[in-house]
């Protein structure tokens, strides 16, 4: 896996989440979808904060403070990582994620702002990840023990996941 191939395509999807924005109306931001679901603002504030938390994650995996850890992640970790996407299933996110980073509306602004900050910090990481000193691993809430540059490709499956989460929103408002 090539750490800069993963960062470009990284830097395309924060394009596309930022292009996004533009093209949802203001009304229809924060409005819960006619058949429920979360709202485009809920999406945003979910997406930002899981990829946030990923990077802190993907971080220590490069700290020589932490202990070395060798798990490994597990079969639906393994998969993930595999086949690049989720589950085309839907599943709930963990209780143990969910109660520290709750979904909430946000506005338009606090998404861009988000978009911003979540780039800067996957810029900031970049050069740790390559890092052949970087082996240490930390526990995803369901998918086992990734490495620095495993959460790096979870990043970009978990964002992309949730693109099509925003389309199947956008549907629901057309029909609706």
């Amino acid at each position: 896996m090539s750490i800069t191939k993963e960062h470009n395509r990284l830097s395309e999807i924060f394009d596309n989440y930022r292009a996004q924005i533009d093209s949802i109306a203001d009304d229809q931001f924060d409005q819960t979808p006619p058949n429920g679901g979360w709202s485009y603002a809920e999406v945003y504030s979910h997406i930002m904060q899981a990829t946030m938390a990923s990077t802190i994650a993907l971080e220590r995996c490069t700290h020589k403070s932490d202990k070395p850890n060798t798990g490994k992640a597990s079969l639906m970790g393994k998969m993930v990582l595999l086949f690049g996407r989720l589950p085309p299933v839907k599943i709930k996110e963990p209780q143990s994620v969910s109660s520290k980073m709750p979904a909430v509306k946000i506005s338009k602004e606090e998404a861009r702002n988000l978009i911003i900050k979540c780039r800067k910090r996957m810029d900031d990481v970049v050069p740790f990840t390559s890092d052949k000193l970087a082996i240490r691993k930390v526990k995803h809430p369901r998918l086992g023990m990734f490495s620095a540059a495993q959460w790096f490709k979870f990043i970009r499956i978990h964002l992309v996941h949730h693109l099509k989460q925003l389309d199947r929103i956008k549907k629901d408002f057309s029909a609706g």
